[in-house]
């Protein structure tokens, strides 16, 4: 295919030798460009993005920076494709999927490894996500089950009445940085198997996994136009919410976007669900088992170098569980080791660009002004192997107050803050007050407090001795509060019904 031209990452795999990786035989675009009605095609606009790894510093390829009549072309195919894959049987549009979860196991690792290079996330971290992309895949192909309606007969003498689901034409998503691989895979696999057709706008920053996923759509041989990918930024993210012929958005990153999006589009008619930003409470109490505890809380609050809208940024000890916790979390995220994604003994990667960085250092200054005690200070992280990667260490404060901008705003990078209460009701209290609701967990081994806390919390994905409470692919993501804009989340059931209309027929024969 010409699309994908072999680059040779000679400067990366010089300084990768001794993690015995062997990226000379990747495939990576120098230019990432568009899928539309069923080929690979150039931009219109002449624009393009540097992709960096984040690990290095270096730019490893360019995405395409679309415009709108690139965008136009792509829901012209998306439309004209509509009547029939509508049409094709529930069971056969099933089976697409079958052929592409196989695709996808079969370059599982290689997927990771190129997720790695892009965002710069541990491996560890990358197949977790690649296999949750798959799972999405996995519930798609169990569509004619999980699509199906309900009747009643003889809801009046002679009269039945039943209720089937429709798809609606063409969606589409705008999807964020943090996880490439898995997100477009939260709602193109379920509309497309309801029966919709797609056009997927992923992350300018981070257009190579969908890429490769893309050349795997059309090796399990879906339909021209069915599902079209259009990279680019604003622009298209734009044309999207203005497209009299799509349907319906679905969207993932801040909330101040995620509300912007929410109301662009249903101005212009369009079903919506806008996942925003979060800034997630764990409460730790006396009774947890703090050797466990602790582990959850250091994976939950670093994993993906804390970008992740579920990762732990406030830590909330009820009486004595801070003496127990604090010089714990903090020792542990000392052995933390900083570097390159690629490396498996490497258990915090960098965030995902200088400007971010600079972002969260920011923060940590934000916080020390303000007057918490930091702990561990992380804005000084050095990779010597790699002195132009985007690191920044575990960051840990004390003496956190609910006033503070680093505990009321989204850092969305490697900084944990303890803060002191004194009960339970005090935690929830602290919950309840901030303007996000994205999720929340406890560690106890007391059933009343977990049922307390399950009952009063108020927030929308809750954890109970879970540090990261991230549903699976049949049920259902998205928050509460300013974490979330619409009224059906993400995948699961919720993904069914956005992506299709109930119809319901009353009939009677005389």
């Amino acid at each position: 295919m010409e699309y994908f031209t072999i680059l040779i990452i000679e400067n990366i795999c010089a300084s990768l030798k001794t993690m015995e990786v062997d990226l000379n035989s990747r495939e990576i675009p120098l230019i990432v460009q568009n899928y539309i009605n069923g080929r690979w095609v150039k931009s219109a606009s002449g624009r393009f993005l540097d992709i960096t790894n984040p690990a290095t510093g270096e730019v490893i390829s360019k995405t395409s920076l679309s415009n709108k009549d690139d965008f136009d072309k792509a829901v012209k195919a998306a439309k004209e494709a509509f009547p029939k894959w509508r049409r094709t049987p529930p069971i056969v549009r099933s089976r697409y999927f079958f052929k592409l979860r196989q695709l996808l196991e079969e370059i599982f690792e290689d997927l990771s490894r190129l997720l790695t290079i892009e965002n710069g996330k541990t491996l560890i971290e990358a197949r977790g996500s690649v296999r949750r992309a798959i799972e999405n895949v996995e519930v798609a192909c169990g569509i004619p089950t999980v699509m199906q309606g309900y009747n009643l007969e003889d809801v009046a003498p002679g009269i039945d009445c039943t209720a089937i689901r429709q798809p609606l034409g063409v969606f589409g998503c705008i999807t964020p940085f943090n996880f490439p691989a898995m997100v477009p895979l939260w709602f193109f696999p379920t509309a497309v198997a309801c029966g919709n057709t797609f056009v997927v706008k992923t992350s300018e920053q981070t257009p190579l996994c969908q890429a490769r996923i893309f050349e795997l759509l059309e090796e399990a041989g879906f339909p021209p136009g069915v599902i079209n990918l259009v990279n680019g930024d604003a622009e298209v993210a734009k044309a999207m919410l203005e497209h009299p012929d799509i349907k319906g958005v679905s969207f993932v990153g801040s909330s101040k976007v995620a509300q912007q999006i929410y109301r662009r589009a249903s101005e212009n008619g369009k079903r919506v669900q806008a996942l925003g930003g979060a800034k997630n409470f764990t409460v730790v109490m006396p009774d947890a088992m703090m050797d466990k505890t602790v582990s959850v809380l250091i994976d939950s609050a670093f994993g993906n170098a804390g970008e992740r809208c579920l990762a732990t940024a406030i830590v909330l000890t009820v009486g004595s569980a801070y003496d127990m916790i604090r010089d714990a979390l903090v020792d542990t995220a000392k052995k933390m080791k900083i570097g390159n994604g690629l490396d498996d003994s490497v258990t915090l990667g960098p965030v995902i660009s200088a400007a971010h960085r600079e972002r969260v250092i920011g923060y940590i200054n934000k916080g020390i002004q303000e007057g918490a005690k930091i702990l561990l200070d992380g804005r000084k992280a050095v990779v010597p192997e790699y002195p132009n990667g985007y690191y920044v260490g575990p960051t840990v404060f004390d003496d956190v107050t609910a006033n503070m901008t680093i505990a009321k705003e989204e850092i969305f990078g490697p900084v944990l803050g303890i803060m002191r209460v004194n009960d339970l009701d005090e935690a929830l209290s602290i919950i309840h007050n901030c303007q996000y609701g994205n999720t929340c967990s406890i560690f106890t081994q007391s059933g009343p407090a977990a049922r307390k806390f399950r009952y009063e919390a108020g927030i929308s994905m809750l954890g109970i001795n879970i540090g990261v409470a991230a549903p699976m692919a049949f049920f259902t993501f998205g928050g509460a509060k300013n974490s979330f804009y619409g009224d059906l989340k993400a995948y699961g059931r919720d993904g069914v019904e956005f992506y299709t209309d109930k119809r319901i027929v009353i009939e009677r024969w005389f």
